[in-house]
């Protein structure tokens, strides 16, 4: 095998051991070399796995099984019935970078910081990176701590993202170590801050109307909701933010009714 020379890199071979799961991708190390592969595929012999080079797998992470796009390469929704052998240090950095793109250099940056090389993880809060912004994006930076934080576990819910969220509003931790994945995230993305003006903007809505709901009938829209989240409509964009069915708008109503209204006891209803 290649003489690794990134320090990341080298880091992160040495952290595989004789396995490492990143992600959704479990990583094997071989005699010369690593096996990569979709984690579901774990017990599948390698003649019944599509074999696919370092060098394509930017391509195959690009959409779904069903060809819709992944706006965000770290949403647990990575195709499965492949496998790619790279030979060297070299190879399965290209593999890595083109399957969850800057995942290594996050993953060394906080590593550095767990043991002490640099200060603190390099990350920048909801406020730090909405207070950047202008133009249309300005609107993000209207919503209170506590609604930013909903809108953060909505988007950033397990259903949409495995990165481990390390950035944070006032109010609300940053991601538990094994709620996600080992990837981090170290500031806002690009579908969260659209997310984030989307939800300022509903904020803003006039002719709110105003409902009093029994404690089972709340009961019964959160399971409506789940069943939504469960099963999302065909064909529907996961970035398409304007959309009312949108998984993440939907997560952030369940957020929103589970927070505001009390569960029914026991027997509610019966």
């Amino acid at each position: 095998m290649a003489t690794v020379n990134n320090p990341a890199l080298a880091a992160f071979c040495a952290a595989i051991g004789s396995e490492l799961v990143l992600g959704q991708v479990l990583l094997r190390r071989l005699a010369a070399g690593y096996d990569l592969r979709h984690v579901s595929d774990r017990m599948a012999e390698e003649a019944h796995l599509q074999g696919v080079a370092h060098h394509t797998l930017r391509a195959l992470a690009g959409h779904t099984a069903v060809g819709e796009f992944r706006p965000i390469k770290a949403a647990p929704n990575l195709r499965t019935g492949w496998v790619c052998r790279v030979s060297s240090g070299a190879e399965l950095e290209s593999a890595l970078n083109q399957l969850y793109p800057g995942a290594l250099a996050d993953w060394f940056a906080v590593l550095q910081a767990e043991r002490g090389e640099v200060p603190c993880v390099p990350v920048t809060s909801y406020r730090e990176f909405t207070a950047r912004q202008t133009g249309m994006y300005r609107n993000t930076t209207s919503l209170t701590d506590p609604q930013a934080a909903q809108v953060i576990r909505a988007c950033c819910d397990v259903r949409f993202c495995l990165k481990r969220r390390w950035w944070t509003v006032e109010g609300l931790a940053p991601d538990s170590a094994d709620a996600k994945s080992l990837i981090p995230c170290l500031e806002p993305c690009a579908v969260m801050l659209e997310f984030a003006r989307k939800a300022a903007r509903i904020e803003q809505e006039e002719g709110k109307p105003s409902l009093t709901l029994a404690p089972s009938e709340v009961a019964s829209l959160l399971a409506a909701l789940d069943i939504a989240l469960t099963y999302p409509t065909a064909g529907q964009r996961e970035a398409d933010l304007s959309a009312a069915d949108n998984p993440r708008r939907l997560q952030l109503l369940r957020g929103k009714l589970q927070a505001s209204a009390p569960m029914p006891s026991k027997g509610a209803g019966e």
